[in-house]
């Protein structure tokens, strides 16, 4: 079956026999929450100082968009204060069915919740919205179509008048052959977070490329069993494309963010007291089950903030 690109992801990653609704994300890629309880962690510290911003509101949200499995709320909840856990409204937001043993404490929905106060998270989330794949000719760009059973493509018709005014802005193509992928239904799925946000912070975590360094080829990629696979759109592997935050931004501040900040992971971590810093070693000897718990907490760290790893992601914070 031909389809676009954009098509043929929402078939195989949520329709009836769709990856993610038959699969759980932990067995086939590894995340900053499958990294340890730090990235936990950095993001109570960001709760807290948001629920500090917010003057400590007698209800707190907790959003986690994309969630999984839910490990990441779930850590986070383990880990809260008594007095802030007592206030906080936590809600993971998912297609897949609720995991079986979810804290009773957290709401588990398909939707966005409305009016959140409080931190909404997306982890990896937006380089799984589908989206269409443009290939440049020699009379402008065109869709490329994908066979849904092979990962055989062919050039279709030209893109939707809305979406070739985004690739001009956002992801010009200098030449012929060159590919874009048409990032305008992430910068929705972005001001559907945020047009929710009614006070607090909304943080977008990913692989991202900004517009003055856009790939030339695209970032089309399939995961199974822990391994890059070529990313045929069947409903047996997951499948992602970097995101242009950068076009996601403005979308958000149209949207009615009032403040903006992008920056990698890396740099958004050790913010927030993430260094991946070894253990003085005169801890060995006087504390030894101290150091080596230390010294595994610094090679969490190390491995959530390395520049060519995880701490590439890019890291989108916008305030309403």
């Amino acid at each position: 079956m031909w389809l676009t690109w954009r098509a043929a992801m929402e078939r195989a990653l949520y329709g009836d026999r769709g990856f993610y609704l038959r699969e759980r994300p932990s067995g086939h890629f590894r995340t900053s929450v499958s990294a340890g309880d730090a990235f936990a962690g950095a993001i109570l510290t960001l709760l807290r100082q948001v629920d500090a911003d917010l003057g400590h509101p007698a209800r707190l949200d907790l959003v986690d968009i994309g969630a999984g499995e839910g490990a990441l709320v779930s850590r986070v909840l383990d880990i809260a204060p008594p007095e802030l856990r007592a206030r906080l409204d936590v809600t993971a937001v998912d297609l897949s069915p609720r995991p079986d043993r979810l804290p009773e404490h957290i709401t588990w929905s398909t939707r966005i919740p409305d009016g959140i106060t409080g931190l909404a998270v997306a982890n990896e989330w937006l380089d799984n919205i589908p989206l269409d794949v443009a290939e440049q000719t020699a009379d402008g760009p065109r869709l490329v179509m994908v066979d849904t059973g092979t990962g055989e493509e062919r050039l279709g018709e030209p893109p939707h008048p809305a979406d070739a005014e985004w690739l001009a802005r956002w992801w010009p193509l200098p030449r012929v052959g060159a590919r874009a992928e048409i990032g305008r239904a992430r910068d929705a799925a972005w001001t559907a977070v945020l047009v929710r946000l009614a006070r607090g912070l909304a943080v977008a975590i990913d692989y991202a490329h900004p517009v003055d360094n856009r790939p030339l080829c695209g970032t089309l990629t399939g995961y199974r069993d822990g391994s890059v696979v070529p990313p045929i759109p069947d409903g047996t592997c997951d499948i992602t494309a970097h995101v242009a935050l950068d076009a996601c931004a403005a979308a958000g501040e149209q949207a009615g963010a009032i403040s903006t900040t992008l920056s990698t992971q890396r740099d958004a971590l050790r913010a927030l007291g993430i260094t991946g810093a070894r253990p003085p070693i005169d801890l060995a000897s006087t504390d030894p089950p101290g150091y080596l718990r230390a010294l595994a907490r610094c090679t969490q760290e190390a491995e959530l903030i390395a520049p060519h790893g995880l701490g590439g992601f890019g890291w989108l914070q916008q305030a309403t």
